[in-house]
């Protein structure tokens, strides 16, 4: 099979206006997002009332809030693409009754029931996270970590601690 190439004669070209340039769907806007507003706009919306907090140092922020029966961490350690944006809440305290179990019961539910966030261990807890760099980091998805990571965290918390308890 061959192709057939267009024949130079019969392109016609015309130039495009500055206008025209920028209108093209090709060309990207560059939206500068404040990430550390956007978080404190979500989480306004989700903590308890005047249970947020927020501490700022050179290394970024770190913002704790209430939701339901857990307390919710928003991490962000710059705007840089290199830099992280991290949300996490801890479910269960460990040692744990028949963590083999616990064990299972988390793997299944990571593949199951946790979006974009998963189970983890941390300094001897069970944890609900999600994080990523902050390259295009959407306000969206600060959005959605946040909230489902919170969601999450809330409706496991009792139900894993009733089940597996501290030993």
């Amino acid at each position: 099979m061959t192709t057939q190439q267009p024949n130079p004669e019969t392109i016609t070209t015309e130039e495009l206006s500055t206008e025209d340039v920028a209108s093209t769907d090709f060309i990207e806007d560059v939206v500068t997002i404040n990430y550390a507003e956007k978080i404190e706009t979500v989480i306004s919306s989700l903590a308890e009332e005047d249970s947020a907090m927020v501490s700022r140092n050179e290394e970024g922020y770190l913002w704790k809030f209430k939701y339901g029966s857990v307390e919710v961490f928003v991490e962000l350690t710059g705007s840089t693409d290199d830099d992280t944006f991290t949300v996490w809440s801890a479910v269960l305290q460990l040692p744990a009754n028949n963590e083999p179990q616990l064990m299972r019961k988390l793997l299944e539910m990571n593949w199951s029931d946790t979006f974009e966030a998963r189970f983890g261990i941390v300094e001897e807890r069970v944890i609900v996270l999600a994080s990523r760099t902050v390259a295009e980091l959407s306000p969206g998805e600060i959005s959605r970590a946040i909230t489902i990571v919170a969601t999450i965290a809330d409706d496991n918390d009792d139900a894993l601690q009733a089940e597996f308890g501290v030993v």
